[in-house]
């Protein structure tokens, strides 16, 4: 039941946001164990980039991925990786999940390190 509310709540978000080249979309994914981050540009349907609690960097800083801080961390972390990529502005894709928690901490870090969204 808590999959199938998250899905309806997806599908009423996707209709609004979409990432193009200028202004690519932040996809934000969560499980239990860890969370995931990728910007995407709709256009072409390619994913730029990504970073999750799984990549080497990552999971060298961080011992577990189901809380706060390591949102907040995959959050700067894939900021840095917009800069980088000489990409300021995103649109930010929340999946379906509440802005609550992991998702809220991403969020706050990315706009910390200078994301606009």
């Amino acid at each position: 039941m808590k999959q199938v509310k998250r899905l309806r709540r997806k599908k009423h978000i996707h209709k609004k946001v979409f990432g193009t080249k200028e202004v690519p979309r932040l996809c934000v994914y969560k499980s239990l164990k860890h969370i995931y981050a990728q910007v995407i540009n709709d256009e072409t349907k390619q994913t730029l980039f990504g970073c999750s609690t799984l990549t080497k960097e990552f999971k060298e800083k961080i011992k577990y991925g189901g809380n706060i801080q390591a949102g907040a961390e995959i959050g700067k972390g894939i900021a840095e990786l917009c800069k980088k990529h000489n990409i300021t502005k995103v649109v930010f894709d929340r999946n379906g999940f509440k802005y609550h928690g992991r998702v809220a901490a991403l969020a706050d870090a990315a706009r910390e390190k200078g994301l606009i969204f």
